[in-house]
């Protein structure tokens, strides 16, 4: 696991968007950073998730976070625009975004796999993501020290067969970070670089992998210290690089 221990304040007054903070890896990453400090937009598209997070958050006594229902798959451009101002106005800036939310899509080989689903994939992990971090890019060069952290795979890092649109989304997703990261140096206090969560216990995971047992991989909450370490103060200066939370 990947060795870090967060001082209390880290994220103290930082403004932070999770996509996918419904649940799994989203909904830990939100509640660990509120638990720190920050003041969490909760972006998914089922709303209920959300409220459930933003509820576990409030109770917890933590910064008042925003939830955000917006579906990746059918927003527009204008709806992305609308989100950036909204934030604009209501906070002035942002300081980090983690990239979260992706579907697995059919695990099969290439030859199987239709036009329709490798194109439904892309768009949600990689074209949804590419239009959030183009359009909120000029609000996190506002922040004094701004992260940006997509996640990726294994397979993203490495082909493997069957699959498919997902294991060629999380190459996309390392080539976005290393494109924006490459871009940023020097020039913005704005950082890029990317997590591969691991086998961890997701309803995402025990999709693609129905016969394991779940109690053998970690839960979101146990690969956390990789996230935070990005998100906060500590890791200024880290930029382009890959890392791995187990």
């Amino acid at each position: 696991m990947f060795d870090y221990t967060a001082r209390p304040d880290l994220l103290q007054g930082r403004i932070i968007l999770v996509t996918g903070a419904g649940r799994g890896i989203g909904a830990a990453a939100a509640k660990a950073y509120a638990g720190l400090g920050a003041t969490v937009l909760l972006l998914g598209k089922t709303e209920a998730n959300l409220n459930q997070v933003y509820d576990e958050i409030e109770a917890a006594g933590h910064a008042q976070p925003v939830v955000i229902p917006f579906n990746l798959e059918t927003a527009l451009p204008h709806q992305y625009d609308e989100l950036a101002v909204m934030i604009e106005n209501q906070f002035g800036r942002l300081d980090g975004l983690l990239h979260n939310a992706s579907i697995i899509g059919p695990r099969t080989p290439i030859e199987q796999l239709s036009g329709e689903h490798f194109m439904r994939v892309m768009h949600i992990n990689v074209n949804a993501m590419f239009m959030l971090t183009s359009t909120l890019l000029p609000l996190l060069k506002l922040s004094q020290d701004a992260s940006v952290v997509f996640t990726s795979s294994s397979v993203g890092r490495k082909g493997r067969a069957y699959w498919g649109a997902y294991g060629v989304s999380k190459f996309a997703t390392e080539g976005l970070m290393q494109t924006l990261a490459d871009e940023l140096e020097d020039v913005a206090q704005v950082r890029a670089n990317s997590i591969n969560p691991g086998g961890t216990r997701t309803s995402m995971r025990a999709l693609a992998y129905p016969s394991e047992n779940p109690q053998s991989v970690p839960s979101p909450e146990e690969i956390m210290p990789v996230y935070l370490y990005l998100m906060g103060p500590d890791s200024a200066g880290v930029n382009g690089q890959a890392f791995n939370a187990q």
